[in-house]
C-alpha cells in the first residue's frame, strides 16, 4: 500500500497510514492498495476514513472494491462517491501475476497483441480529502503515475507549468484518462495486425487458414467494445453527478469544478474513439471475411467456366471419334489411305474453331484483379 499527501505544491509519501492522517490537515490524501492489501486491511483503512471524513464504506462498495470481475460502473452516496474502472492488465507489458489466482487474466490466443487485451477492476472512493484507490495486484498503472506526480513536484516541472492534481476528483480523472490511453495506444497495432490478415485473405496466391485466429480477434474486438461501452457509462454517469453537485461558493472553486467537467468531457470523447474505432475494425474484418469467400466464389467460378469451355472444345471430337469407332463394315473414309489424315485435320479444325470462338467470347479468359 502507498499513501500520499499531496497540496498544490507539493507531494509527499508516508510510510503508514497514522502518519499521513497526521500530515493531512492542509492537504488530501491518495491511499493506493492492491485489492489483496485492501481484504488483509480493510479494517485500518476504514478507521482512517472514518478519522478522516467521518465515514466508512459501506458492505456493498467494499464487495465491488474487492470484485475483480466487476465491470466499470459508477456509484455514489450522500458523502463519496464509487467509480470502478476497467484497465488494461497487460499495459506496457504488465501480466498481472498476482498471488490470487482470479487476479490473472485469461491467457487469450492468437497473435501477442490479442494476448495483451486483458483487463483487471480498479475501485476509486472518492471523499472531498480522500482518494482510495483499490488496484490488481502489482499494478504498473499505480507505480507508472505516482512516479510521474513525483516529476510534477519537482521544482524544474514546476517551474514549466506542470500542476498537480488540485482535488482528489482532479487525481482520480487523471489516473483515469491514463488507463484509456493504454486502450488508445492498442489501436494502430491492431489496425496493423487485421490490415496483415485483410492482406492475406484476398490474396489469390495465399491459401488463409487462420480461421480460428481470426475467430478470435473478432471476440476480442467484441470483448474490447463491451468494456468501453461500460467504461463510456461510468463516465457519464459522473459527469452527471457533477451537474447535481452544489454550487461552488468562490470563483476559484467555479474554476476547478469547470476544469473537472471538462477533464471528465475529455476522458469520454478519448473512450468514444476507442468505441468507435473497435467497432469500425469489427467493420473491417465481417467486409474482409465477405470479400474473401466473394473472391473464392469468383475464382471456383473462372475455373468451372474454363472446364465447360474445354469440355465444350472436346465434345464434337468425341463424337467423330465415337462415330468412326463404330463396328460398321462401310464407313465413309475408313478404307482410304487418307481418311485418317481427314478425320484428324476436322478434329483439329473443329477444335481451333471453337477455341477461338471462346477465346473472343472471354471464356477461357483470366479474370483481372
Amino acid at each position: 500500500m502507498r499513501i500520499f499527501t499531496i497540496t498544490s505544491t507539493s507531494l509527499d509519501e508516508s510510510a503508514a497510514l497514522d502518519q499521513a492522517i497526521d500530515k493531512a490537515r492542509q492537504a488530501y490524501l491518495w491511499i493506493a492498495c492492491s485489492r489483496d492489501d485492501f481484504a488483509t486491511r480493510q479494517n485500518e483503512i476504514q478507521a482512517a476514513l472514518q478519522a478522516l471524513c467521518g465515514m466508512q464504506l459501506v458492505d456493498l462498495h467494499v464487495s465491488d472494491l474487492l470484485n475483480s470481475f466487476i465491470p466499470s460502473h459508477y456509484d455514489y452516496t450522500s458523502q463519496y462517491d464509487l467509480l470502478v474502472f476497467r484497465r488494461l492488465a497487460a499495459a506496457s507489458g504488465e501480466r498481472a501475476a498476482g498471488s490470487d489466482p482470479q487476479e490473472r487474466p485469461a491467457l487469450r490466443s492468437g497473435p501477442p497483441i490479442l494476448r495483451r487485451i486483458d483487463t483487471g477492476a480498479v475501485g476509486f472512493a472518492l471523499f472531498d480529502h480522500v482518494l482510495l484507490t483499490v488496484h490488481p495486484s502489482e499494478c504498473a498503472i499505480r507505480d507508472a503515475y505516482a512516479a510521474k506526480l513525483f516529476v510534477a513536484a519537482s521544482a524544474e516541472s514546476r517551474a514549466a507549468g506542470a500542476r498537480l492534481p488540485t482535488c482528489p476528483a482532479d487525481l482520480m480523472l487523471r489516473i483515469i484518462n491514463q488507463m484509456v490511453d493504454g486502450f488508445l495506444e492498442l489501436r494502430r497495432e491492431l489496425t496493423h495486425q487485421l490490415d496483415h490478415w485483410q492482406s492475406r485473405l484476398l490474396d489469390p496466391k495465399s491459401r488463409f487458414n487462420d480461421w480460428a485466429t481470426l475467430l478470435d480477434a473478432r471476440l476480442t474486438l467484441h470483448y474490447l467494445d463491451e468494456i468501453c461501452e461500460d467504461q463510456r457509462t461510468a463516465i457519464q454517469d459522473w459527469i452527471d453527478a457533477i451537474k447535481t453537485w452544489p454550487e461552488p461558493p468562490t470563483a476559484q472553486a467555479q474554476r476547478e469544478r469547470d476544469l473537472l467537467s471538462v477533464r471528465s468531457r475529455d476522458v469520454q470523447e478519448h473512450i468514444e474513439r476507442v468505441v468507435h474505432h473497435v467497432r469500425r475494425l469489427e467493420q473491417s474484418v465481417e467486409s474482409s471475411v465477405q470479400m474473401h469467400f466473394n473472391a473464392q466464389g469468383q475464382r471456383t467460378n473462372d475455373i468451372m467456366r474454363t472446364l465447360t469451355a474445354l469440355t465444350a472444345i472436346f465434345l464434337p471430337l468425341n463424337l467423330i471419334a465415337a462415330i468412326f469407332g463404330m463396328n460398321f463394315d462401310f464407313i465413309p473414309l475408313i478404307h482410304q489411305h487418307l481418311g485418317f489424315w481427314w478425320a484428324m485435320g476436322t478434329m483439329t479444325s473443329i477444335a481451333l474453331c471453337l477455341g477461338v470462338l471462346f477465346w473472343r467470347k472471354r471464356y477461357l479468359a483470366r479474370t483481372g484483379r
